[in-house]
């Protein structure tokens, strides 16, 4: 047994067939963009699909229960449509809470995303980190549970960032967003303390990096941005095995839960991450009593 720090979880990594494998991205918005960037320069010849549950977005407004039952009823659809050998969980809200739930129903690896607690206290000089995430991930056992166990030295900020994942897909949509609309949305991070100030910021949302060199701009002062799709990519393409050679341009196709709010700019945008082909997969989310 082995433990998958991006995951989370103890489990065998199995070995997989050589042959070209079909990579399945997941999130409930374009905020996974930010990963399967890294994934697919990490492995190019692999067929891709981005799957993005807009029906569902944002997924901090389902409880615990609501979550892991609405990403198992996505999942099912999409492996019995696409059969993936791997299964990237490129958001952190459901990765801190739905792994165990999709390691168990099925046979396939799935590499999660979660904060980067670990490379954060790796890096600061000042003992001052913040993790920047959505608030369903700072109320996580599990996230509480990695600030203990590898940022034990450190002082760690959790800022629930109620606003950034949305104004990050507006964003990236075309949208108008303000400055300060941000800039108030990260402020809680910056944090000074006896004459010392926070350092390292993990990025604990995959949308958030999709504003970073806005973030950048924005920040009162320089930190480190952490960033943990580049891991993530490694830790897929070590899983899948050697990249083959492939003659014939790799598959690659966007699907959404939704696609009623997909607009111009963002299909463009859906086109420089190489995803020009969209297609919809129809699953409303069900009205919660």
């Amino acid at each position: 047994m082995r433990v998958d720090l991006l995951a989370g979880a103890g489990y065998a990594a199995p070995v997989l067939p050589l042959r070209i494998p079909t990579i399945l991205a997941f999130d409930s918005g374009l905020g996974g963009l930010t990963v399967l960037r890294e994934v697919m320069r990490q492995r190019p010849d692999a067929d891709i699909v981005y799957a993005a549950d807009d029906a569902a977005f944002p997924y901090g407004r389902l409880d615990e229960q609501a979550l892991v039952a609405r990403v198992l009823e996505v999942m099912e659809r999409l492996v019995e449509r696409f059969h993936p050998d791997l299964v990237v969980i490129a958001c952190n809200t459901a990765s801190t809470l739905v792994l165990p739930a999709l390691r168990a129903r099925f046979a396939i690896p799935f590499v999660g995303t979660v904060p980067a607690v670990k490379p954060a206290a790796e890096r600061t000089r000042s003992g001052l980190i913040s993790v920047l995430a959505t608030p369903g991930t700072v109320a996580r056992d599990y996230t509480h549970d990695l600030i203990e166990r590898y940022a034990a030295g450190s002082e760690v900020t959790l800022v629930g960032a109620t606003r950034l994942a949305g104004l990050a897909e507006a964003a990236l949509k075309g949208e108008p967003v303000d400055d300060a609309q941000i800039a108030a949305e990260i402020a809680p991070c910056f944090v000074a303390k006896d004459g010392r100030r926070t350092d390292v910021v993990t990025l604990a949302c995959t949308h958030y990096p999709l504003l970073l060199p806005r973030l950048q701009r924005l920040a009162p002062w320089p930190v480190d941005w952490i960033d943990p799709a580049p891991a993530i990519a490694r830790r897929t393409a070590q899983l899948l095995g050697p990249a083959l050679p492939r003659l014939e341009p790799a598959s690659t196709v966007a699907v959404f839960t939704d696609g009623a709010r997909l607009s111009g700019p963002a299909h463009i945008a859906l086109a420089g991450f190489g995803l020009a082909r969209i297609e919809t997969e129809s699953l409303p989310l069900a009205l919660q009593p």
